[in-house]
Formats: C-alpha cells, sequence, structure tokens
C-alpha cells in the first residue's frame, strides 16, 4: 500500500496519465480502487486522515455489522471466517487494513478535498486539496459516506445546556456511564444499540426518545439473516414489499404499544425509500420488554438544566447522548455542479452520472435495505467498468 501524506504531483501528469481520483478511504473508496485497477486504470485514494476506514475506527466498542460476514466482503478479498458471523467492528477495520495492503493500493492519507470543479480545458476533473494542492485526474469518484459530520439538532436552549451533551460519534462504551441515569436521542440502530450496551454496562437508568417509531426487525431468525430477504426483495414494488413485511413482522416481533413502541403506520420498504433504515435488535425488543429500556418522547428543549420532552414533561438525565445521525457535508465539495438534491444526497449513484458531468460517480450514498458493504462492493466493479468503456472510448482524457 503506498499509504503516504506526499501529494501526487499533478503536474508531473499528461492526460493519458491523470489517474482517477478516488475520495474517501472507507470501503467504498477501497473497492473503487480496487475494481478500477483490474481494469487497468490508475487509482489513487485521496483520505483525509492518517489510515484507512477513518468513520470505522470512530464507531462505538461492541458494534458489529448487521449483515453477514458473506455478503460483506469487497471484489478481490473475503473476509476471513474467523471473524464470524457478524463481523465486529475491530475485525472490519482489520479487513480494510488488509484489503488495501493486499491490493496494494495508491493511497494518499491527510489529504482532504475541499472542491471538485471541471478542469479547465474541461477534458477532466481539478480537486482542490489540503495544502493548496491543485490535482488534476481524468475522473472522480466520491466516497466520503453517510458518517461524515456527527449532527446534532438546534434544540432550542442547547447551547446553554449546562449537562453533559454528547454526539453517538463520541461515545465507546458503558464504562464512564455506570450508575448514571442516561438519555439517548434517537432510535436508528446507533441509538438502539447504545441504549442496551448502557443498560448491560450498568447505567442506573436508560431512556429513549422516539420521534417516529421505527420499524424493528430481528437480526436472523432461524439462521436467517434478515438481509438475505432484503437482497430478495430490494427489485421488487414497494407497496408489494411492505404488504409481505407486515404480517411477518407481527409473528417475530412483539407488540411494543404498551411500553411507547406501536408499529408504524407506514410500510417497511416505504420508509426504506424515504432513508429510513429499520432497527435491527441486537437486544432492544428484550430490553424494552422488561422496561430496562424506557421509552420517551421526542425532545423538544432545553430548560432550566431540564430536558423537555413532547408533550411537556422535563426530566433530569444525567447524560444526554443524541444519536441524531450524520450530515454528508457534499454541498462545499460539489454543491456548484448541480448534483445535489434538497436534502444534500446526490441525484445519481453508482454508475451512473449525470450528462453534463462525465467521470464524476458517487457510491456508499444510499441506504440499501441489502446492506451497504454488498451494494458498495457491486457499485465499485459498475464504476470501473463504466470508465474503462469511456476511456477506450475515448471519452475520458
Amino acid at each position: 500500500m503506498a499509504d503516504s501524506t506526499a501529494s501526487p504531483n499533478p503536474a508531473a501528469h499528461n492526460h493519458a496519465d491523470r489517474p482517477v481520483y478516488v475520495i474517501g478511504g472507507g470501503p467504498g473508496g477501497l473497492a473503487a480502487a480496487y475494481a478500477l485497477r483490474a481494469q487497468g486504470i490508475r487509482a489513487v485514494v485521496l483520505e483525509k486522515s492518517d489510515r484507512v476506514g477513518a468513520s470505522w475506527r470512530r464507531h462505538y466498542d461492541r458494534l458489529h455489522l448487521h449483515t453477514t460476514r458473506r455478503l460483506s466482503g469487497l471484489p478481490g478479498l473475503t473476509i476471513p471466517r474467523r471473524f464470524g458471523r457478524w463481523v465486529s467492528r475491530d475485525d472490519v477495520v482489520r479487513y480494510l487494513e488488509k484489503y488495501a495492503e493486499v491490493h496494494e493500493l495508491e493511497i494518499v492519507t491527510g489529504v482532504e478535498v475541499s472542491r471538485v470543479e471541471r478542469s479547465a480545458d474541461g477534458t477532466g476533473w481539478l480537486l482542490h486539496a489540503t495544502g493548496g494542492r491543485e490535482l488534476t485526474g481524468r475522473a472522480v469518484v466520491i466516497a466520503t459516506g453517510t458518517n461524515h459530520t456527527p449532527r446534532i439538532p438546534d434544540w432550542p436552549g442547547r447551547d446553554t445546556y449546562t449537562g453533559e451533551l454528547l454526539h453517538a460519534a463520541d461515545y465507546r462504551n458503558a464504562q464512564p456511564y455506570a450508575g448514571r441515569d442516561v438519555l439517548v436521542v434517537g432510535i436508528g440502530n446507533t441509538g438502539a444499540e447504545i441504549a442496551v450496551d448502557l443498560v448491560e454496562g450498568g447505567a442506573s437508568r436508560v431512556r429513549l426518545s422516539v420521534r417516529t417509531a421505527p420499524h424493528i426487525l430481528r437480526r436472523s431468525t432461524a439462521g436467517w439473516a434478515a438481509q438475505y430477504t432484503g437482497v430478495l426483495v430490494r427489485r421488487l414494488p414497494v407497496g408489494l414489499v411492505d404488504r409481505l413485511a407486515g404480517p411477518v413482522s407481527k409473528v417475530s416481533v412483539p407488540d411494543l404499544a404498551a411500553q411507547g413502541l406501536p408499529r408504524p403506520d407506514t410500510g417497511l420498504y416505504s420508509r426504506v425509500k424515504e432513508g429510513s433504515i429499520p432497527v435491527q435488535d441486537v437486544g432492544l425488543i428484550d430490553a424494552v420488554r422488561k422496561g430496562r429500556v424506557e421509552i420517551v418522547p421526542a425532545v423538544e428543549s432545553f430548560e432550566d438544566g431540564k430536558v423537555v420532552l413532547a408533550g411537556g414533561d422535563r426530566i433530569g438525565p444525567d447524560v444526554v447522548i443524541a444519536a441524531t445521525g450524520y450530515v454528508r457535508s457534499l454541498e462545499q465539495l460539489v454543491g456548484h455542479l448541480g448534483m445535489l438534491d434538497a436534502r444534500g444526497k446526490p441525484v445519481v449513484n453508482g454508475a451512473r452520472t449525470p450528462k453534463d458531468a462525465p467521470g464524476l460517480y458517487f457510491t456508499g450514498f444510499t441506504n440499501p435495505i441489502s446492506g451497504m458493504l454488498r451494494e458498495l462492493a457491486i457499485d465499485a466493479e459498475k464504476i470501473a467498468k463504466t470508465v474503462a468503456k469511456a476511456v477506450r472510448k475515448g471519452q475520458l482524457a
């Protein structure tokens, strides 16, 4: 792995030597770089941190993939069997390091790209990067991911709240919260798992603030992973999947309405298409049924050292952990190119590229029901084949 903080010198390349730049050294970026290399195209990964897999290294300690090992490997290297069916965070990081090493990927660390625009001669892409660098590539793959910048809602009174408030990105394990009263805000997979972790780690009280009740799935039922179903149904009509999922959910997941988690009134796949992934159960159902995790309404504001909930109740936890997601932060990078929708999400993904922006690709900005790593692997090979075809036709200088 050519892993260095030195930057390639764009002046040294004529058009034929221009690499494809891959922005982001996570799974999507590494997979794209390998797939491009396999097509005979030079790919250079630009990673702003000092190591690959930076966002994975920041996740909480107990995290495991919710997708199976077999369906989570990237092109050209399977995940070792010894990592088990549900791969841990640390083993994901080990796998990404090994992936970069085995494939001898060209990776430049410590370089953050701030803006991407068409090159002056219109034949490629100009990247503005750390230290005033200007890099010119024949194509660009943006793989900075959805876990880019932690987002804490601008709740009224938040700035004057004197209690302990942190984003889930800063949560590692339950040890600092043993014996303490903790409020977790947000019931995505991260919030749900942190709540369970806190209960098991000895927090004196754990409340989980929920604005919209999620769909909850068993990660695996009688050995059948929920991901397998996701792969099978991903191409089916949304309405049909919604109708199929309803009865299955009622059989496999108990009614938690009495505990504050009613079944959602919108379909599972409809929610996925809106960007809301189901919560995979890693202990939440049991913890809620037993009252160890208490469901409370959404947070409305902070006032006089208290947290004000929807409905007016005020509570005074020792710690508030905001599992309130991330923003993609693509506006500065490509916002001027007209590539983003109203939510800041790329309007194209994978091998598709806008007609007025040939050679600009995005990967890893969807929430596929069939598993993120699986789709990143598929996207990487599609992007590489599309780029190789365009190069052969002389469409990418």
